[in-house]
């Protein structure tokens, strides 16, 4: 371990701060913003909430590309996406002390849009690998601008139907009166800038220490970057439970997903002009996201309504999730997680 280290895991606890800060600054402004623009809750949880969340994720993207390690960045969205579905949800749910309800709406509406996102983004990454096959390697690709441009459709088409399934909606003419619309202009200014600048410290020193230690950066995105990252969204979420806001706040995590797939992934490829995908690693993680999808839906999906057992459990599956990627990382166990 090199002499750095210490001194860069302050920096990533710093970071981590500076992120929180800013990402509260960002998630206040967006939300008042939200309110005198006159949105309603769905767009406001889906849509202008997770996308305010979703910044520190798209930041790590765009720091990681720029350093020229996109797959740091790939694997933070991944590990961030999966935290967002398991933990998330649950801490909210266990935050409200009781049952978190659901809607129809939100179940088959947004958790089936977000499940086809992930499948949009494999069939990407299939499709790198079938037409960009990188040179005598089987199961690597290359993802191009115009594949990029595939989820980024996508996520257009996403907000397209966000207003279209609320263009009868009637906001309170009375619910932006006292807003002071420049200070919040200025403080999702603010947040957004103190976002840039921690984030890439914290990408830099997390790929000192993943070097260090000999772990590939995708698991070290997985695993330190997306709980990093992923701290502004389990605010927002668990301040909108606690405030009897559910939709709002499921909404905020299905929506900041289908951000981050759609948009953050391509727009690092957009960046750096093409990034290699190792399909033999990204796949079975977006088979454990498919499968963490399906244990969120199933949980909301019954009586409409996320229970505190169904809560524990999520936990549970997450922490599966983490002890199976030490274990191959520590090669414990043999997988797809190169040592």
């Amino acid at each position: 371990m090199s002499g750095a280290t210490p001194i860069d895991i302050g920096i990533i606890l710093a970071a981590t701060v500076a992120i929180w800060k800013g990402s509260g600054w960002l998630e206040a402004a967006s939300d008042e913003l939200a309110t005198y623009y006159g949105l309603p809750l769905v767009v406001q949880g889906a849509v202008i909430a997770a996308i305010g969340s979703s910044f520190p994720e798209l930041a790590s993207v765009v720091a990681a590309a720029l350093q020229g390690s996109l797959s740091l960045g790939v694997g933070a969205i991944v590990g961030s996406a999966i935290f967002n579905i398991l933990v998330i949800p649950a801490v909210s749910a266990i935050a409200k002390d009781g049952e978190m309800e659901s809607s129809r709406a939100l179940v088959y509406k947004e958790a089936q849009f977000y499940m086809l996102a992930v499948s949009v983004l494999v069939i990407t990454f299939a499709m790198a690998v079938i037409y960009y096959p990188v040179d005598g390697e089987t199961l690597m690709g290359t993802v191009t601008r115009p594949l990029a441009l595939i989820p980024i459709a996508m996520y257009g088409l996403y907000v397209f139907i966000q207003f279209q399934d609320t263009s009868d909606y009637e906001a309170d003419p009375e619910a932006g009166d006292g807003i002071d619309i420049r200070r919040q202009w200025g403080y999702l200014l603010a947040g957004l800038l103190v976002i840039l600048v921690a984030v890439h410290y914290l990408v830099h020193s997390v790929g000192v220490i993943g070097t260090a230690l000999g772990i590939p950066e995708f698991i070290m995105g997985v695993t330190i970057i997306a709980g990093a990252t992923s701290l502004p969204d389990s605010l927002v979420s668990v301040r909108s439970a606690r405030d009897d806001k559910a939709v709002a706040s499921l909404g905020n995590v299905l929506g900041s997903n289908t951000f981050d797939l759609l948009v953050a992934i391509p727009v690092g490829v957009l960046i750096v002009g093409e990034a290699v995908i190792d399909f033999e690693m990204a796949v079975p993680m977006f088979g454990v996201l498919t499968l963490a999808t399906l244990l969120l839906f199933t949980a909301l999906r019954t009586d409409m309504v996320m229970t505190t057992g169904e809560a524990y459990a999520l936990l549970a599956a997450y922490l599966a999730f983490v002890v199976w990627v030490v274990l191959e990382t520590a090669g414990v166990i043999v997988g797809i997680i190169p040592n």
